[in-house]
């Protein structure tokens, strides 16, 4: 069939004007995005000090004034066309880009949007330059004065597109975003100072430093950071974190960078998550910064307008380093109070599952369990390999890897005497240092959880049989998500048979939770598994232990003999995270001698 004249010359070229009106819906979303493109090109520009000015959140007025190589006035005028960047000259240059900027997008998308002031001068020029655009193309340049370096001025932003500012925030939000961007290129580059300025008022300094740590500390102050620091295979990491009870809904207060580039990844910050164990829940993120450092082969940053995400070569690769890598940092940092004395290098034992206490003791004795079925026990599909490790070990961690011994040849929590009991909920205990508090239940659920997680991983949670069976109420859902879940289940020390399509009958619980209802065992695991729908179960495993830990603990309110308290406290030395409980509470307070003294009076 052949096209007929009505169907001809109705494809054309977009005038360059509305190619960067439209460029400008992908590039330009808020003042936070100029800002962001305006602050990498004065880095990609060498810039050591970056001055920013907003005035109502960025819609009158933004400024971006550094002291980099500048431009000279052909490039002035060039660098408001369309894809014209000094950033790459082929497609080999995306696989090695060292640069923030390539696109060559940002700058004619602003100037679509705004009215716009370049004012550069290069370093070995005698004079300035300045190019004035209007919402379209720019004008030429003329002379002007100026230091060394550049300056950009954007005012009434979306101007020419009023649909477009009527998206915008108040200015409080607006500003904020800002903000935001300003703290994520400090944390890129602490070599680098940062000034930020609200209608004409200063409200952020960042002055330069020599390390990331630092800059971290700096821009993150008031929180209780610990410092890791990681390398394996291609990837190299450093992440500068807070303790898990400073955690937050979402994942405002955790930055990631890599290569350098302030980037959103759910994933990763799900695996940062991740690292700290049972101690988040599900929902819950760390504050604090991630530093990733990867071969740009390995990592493409060409998957948003923005630029503000990443696709990995090795995505599960890059994931299981990071959490597993952090995790055993945050175990030897977390695990016990900071004291405030230099601690000596990890000893290395191997020591059996610890025990509450004796056979003699009726409350934290371990009872008679029998093994599970050979079934059940049967040991989960090794996780595939990947770029940066080999296989993963089933234990989470490592027997022998023990807390630090800050006491000389006794561990923190097995040099503590025993005083006394408060409110049958509270255990005070005298240190070399200071008087130790710690809340018995939180305690206990921590010696608890980690039985139960290292039996688990060794494919050896005994179960005790109930002499009478329990019958427990459930929804129809939930009985069918048990037998869904059936060999899992067992895998968890808990047997359960459908009694009809609402109620189970509980035959069997985990050996180590013999003193627990069985019903509210059941209930919790029911909860955690109808949470973790959608999800590889393996991924839930952890929420589930550490719930069911929780009630099959001591809790407040019980009476502990001094014989228990005493096994407790040689338990807790043998446990990872023993300074916090499985849901991120912590196990333990500290008042120095000194520290009493000065509130009595001494």
């Amino acid at each position: 069939m052949l096209w007929g004249r009505a169907n001809m010359g109705r494809i054309r070229k977009l005038a360059d004007e509305l190619a960067n009106q439209i460029a400008a819906g992908e590039v330009v979303e808020r003042p936070a995005s100029i800002v962001k493109e305006l602050v990498e090109n004065a880095l990609d520009a060498n810039a050591t000090r970056i001055v920013v000015d907003i005035e109502q959140g960025g819609r009158t007025l933004i400024r971006v004034t550094d002291d980099g190589d500048g431009m000279t006035p052909d490039d002035a005028i060039a660098c408001f066309e369309r894809h014209a960047t000094s950033k790459i000259a082929k497609l080999a240059d995306l696989a090695a880009l060292g640069t923030f900027g390539f696109r060559g997008e940002a700058l004619p998308s602003i100037a679509s949007v705004a009215r716009t002031e370049l004012r550069t001068r290069a370093r070995d020029a005698s004079e300035g330059v300045s190019v004035v655009t209007d919402g379209g193309k720019p004008r030429d340049a003329v002379p002007a004065g100026g230091a060394v370096g550049t300056t950009i001025a954007v005012r009434d932003l979306f101007f020419n597109v009023p649909a477009r500012r009527k998206f915008l925030k108040a200015t409080a939000t607006e500003s904020a975003h800002v903000g935001d961007v300003i703290l994520g290129a400090a944390l890129a580059r602490p070599d680098v100072t940062f000034v930020l300025s609200r209608d004409g008022r200063m409200v952020r300094n960042y002055l330069r430093v020599a390390t990331r740590s630092e800059r971290a500390r700096a821009a993150l102050a008031g929180e209780k950071l610990v410092e890791c620091i990681f390398e394996r295979g291609p990837i190299r990491g450093e992440a500068m974190l807070a303790p898990p009870e400073c955690a937050r809904a979402g994942t405002t207060g955790l930055s990631l960078l890599v290569n350098g580039r302030h980037v959103r990844d759910r994933q990763l910050a799900r695996a940062v998550a991740q690292a700290y164990g049972s101690v988040l829940e599900s929902g819950r993120y760390p504050v604090g910064v991630v530093w990733l450092d990867i071969p740009p082969d390995l990592v493409d940053v060409n998957v948003h307008p923005q630029k503000i995400e990443v696709r990995f070569v090795d995505a599960r690769g890059v994931f299981d380093v990071v959490t597993r890598e952090i995790g055993a940092a945050l175990s030897r940092s977390f695990g016990l109070p900071t004291l405030g004395e230099p601690q000596v290098p990890w000893a290395h034992r191997n020591i059996a599952i610890p025990t509450y206490a004796s056979a003699s003791s009726s409350k934290w004795s371990q009872p008679e369990v029998m093994p599970l079925a050979d079934s059940a026990a049967s040991p989960s599909p090794l996780p595939e390999t990947n770029l940066f490790m080999p296989p993963a070990d089933p234990l989470p961690a490592p027997a022998s890897d023990l807390p630090p011994n800050l006491f000389g040849p006794a561990s923190l929590y097995a040099s503590l005497r025993f005083v006394g009991q408060v409110k049958a909920t509270y255990l005070v205990c005298e240190g070399a240092d200071g008087l130790y508090v710690l809340d018995q239940h939180a305690a206990a659920e921590r010696v608890t959880f980690d039985r139960l997680r290292r039996a688990h991983a060794a494919h050896s949670l005994g179960m005790q049989r109930l002499l009478v069976p329990e019958v427990v109420d459930l929804a129809p859902g939930e009985v069918a998500l048990l037998e869904e879940q059936a060999e899992d289940v067992m895998r968890l020390g808990v047997e359960v048979r459908a009694v009809g399509e609402s109620a189970v009958a509980v035959h069997g619980v985990p050996g180590l939770l013999a003193h627990a209802e069985p019903a509210r065992v059941l209930r919790d695991l029911v909860a955690e598994l109808g949470r973790a729908a959608g999800r590889p179960f393996r991924g839930a495993v952890d929420l589930v232990l550490a719930t069911m830990a929780c009630h099959g603990s001591v809790r407040a309110g019980d009476v502990v003999t001094r014989e228990e308290a005493e096994a407790l406290l040689a338990a807790l030395d043998d446990v990872d995270f023993a300074g916090h409980c499985p849901h991120g509470r912590p196990v333990i307070m500290r008042m120095s001698f000194n520290e009493l003294g000065r509130r009595v009076g001494r």
